[in-house]
């Protein structure tokens, strides 16, 4: 099972030095923590710091797992209340390319 040091991490190879966002994600893990993508700066930072962000998008730690492995479409989960978003949607649907496991 993985835990959020590997997923930051994962995201954090994902994303590289320039994930195309050009603004700010964070991913709201619940008691998890959370996972802050900075798409904005040169080159792309990614860290479990709890800053505010262009987007949030807030989820249960085990659907998230199940978003990353394929296993929950991320479309489903928003129209079943599983995924929550605040602020610019359409940062986040750029991110289910980088949240891939």
């Amino acid at each position: 099972m993985a835990d959020l040091a590997s997923v930051t991490e994962h995201i954090r190879a994902a994303v590289g030095d320039n994930s195309g966002l050009g603004k700010t994600v964070k991913l709201d893990l619940g008691d998890q923590g959370v996972i802050y993508i900075d798409g904005a700066s040169v080159p792309n930072n990614v860290t479990n710091e709890d800053k505010p962000a262009d987007a949030t998008v807030s989820m249960a730690w085990d659907d998230f797992m199940a978003l990353s492995e394929g296993k929950l479409d991320p479309m489903m989960a928003f129209m079943q209340g599983k995924l929550k978003i605040t602020g610019d949607m359409m940062i986040a649907q750029k991110l289910a390319p980088l949240l891939k496991r």
